[in-house]
């Protein structure tokens, strides 16, 4: 993978640099890579930057109990099989065989959800980069074929403990929340909004989430997206309307589904947001009021 390369990857990523020089090493030396770390940071955003580079399918799959390994390697058609019996030309690929014949890249998202047998296959194709469908044969991987992966370590809900056979497969890579600028940058880019105090609420917002003493789970920002989104058109709407007041709809409408409040709290999801937000625009350190943004 060259400098140039690596360049006009980055191009498509807002920050990330360092994680995704990790990742272009991992797949260009042919290595699989876990990435964990919670939702919406940018992880999929790097892979399809590197596929879309490369030229090659990515392939998206959501990891739950319905992930079986039928679902995954893939089955055959069963009208054809009640007239034509078991073969080759009736086979339906799943993501797996998908990937594995077109050379590109199989991603699973919260991999801690698949069940174990559907691991066991997922393993067995990544350790021979082949997998054998009974009465169709072994169909093996084209060179560029990855596996990779994502974890939320903040999730135990539905999940299933990893254990260190499966992990002993992986490259890790362990991928937190980016700076603030940076998910300014994203927000603004994602709905081309030149307001640049409303970005900068929004994110301010979304991230005074992730550190609230009664919550549990945070925003990604996929929240302050929303959030700011949905603030422009309210402007739109309701021109007249308080810019505080207009952002404080627009959070609780875009965050209240994306925050956990803590089962020990009494608050609901939408107090602890206009908390949020009365502290963001009427208090500054110390508990000065501070004046309202025009």
């Amino acid at each position: 993978m060259s400098p140039a390369a690596r360049e006009a990857i980055g191009r498509a990523v807002v920050g990330r640099e360092r994680e995704l020089t990790l990742v272009l090493a991992a797949v260009a030396a042919g290595r699989d890579v876990l990435l964990e770390g919670p939702p919406g940071t940018s992880k999929s955003t790097m892979l399809r930057a590197i596929t879309e580079h490369w030229d090659v399918p990515f392939v998206l799959v959501e990891g739950n109990a319905e992930l079986t390994p039928a679902r995954l390697v893939g089955h055959h058609n069963p009208a054809r099989v009640l007239q034509e019996d078991y073969s080759a030309e009736n086979f339906v690929p799943g993501p797996l065989v998908e990937a594995m014949r077109t050379g590109g890249f199989l991603y699973i998202e919260e991999l801690n959800r698949a069940p174990e047998d559907t691991l066991n296959v997922l393993l067995g194709a990544m350790a021979e980069r082949a997998v054998t469908v009974p009465r169709v044969g072994t169909m093996k991987a084209e060179p560029t074929f990855r596996v990779l992966a994502s974890m939320n370590p903040f999730d135990n809900v539905g999940t299933a403990r990893i254990s260190d056979s499966v992990y002993d497969r992986w490259n890790r890579l362990a991928v937190g929340y980016q700076s603030a600028a940076e998910e300014a940058d994203i927000v603004a880019r994602r709905t081309d909004c030149s307001d640049a105090a409303l970005v900068a609420d929004g994110v301010a917002l979304t991230r005074a989430t992730r550190i609230h003493p009664e919550l549990r789970r945070g925003s990604s920002v996929r929240g302050a997206i929303d959030l700011v989104a949905v603030a422009v058109e309210l402007q739109r709407i309701a021109p007249d309307a308080e810019r505080d007041r207009v952002v404080l709809d627009a959070a609780l409408l875009a965050l209240s589904a994306r925050i956990g409040v803590d089962e020990a709290s009494d608050a609901t999801p939408e107090q602890v947001i206009t908390e949020i937000w009365e502290n963001h625009f009427f208090s500054a350190p110390g508990g000065q009021r501070r004046a309202r943004t025009a």
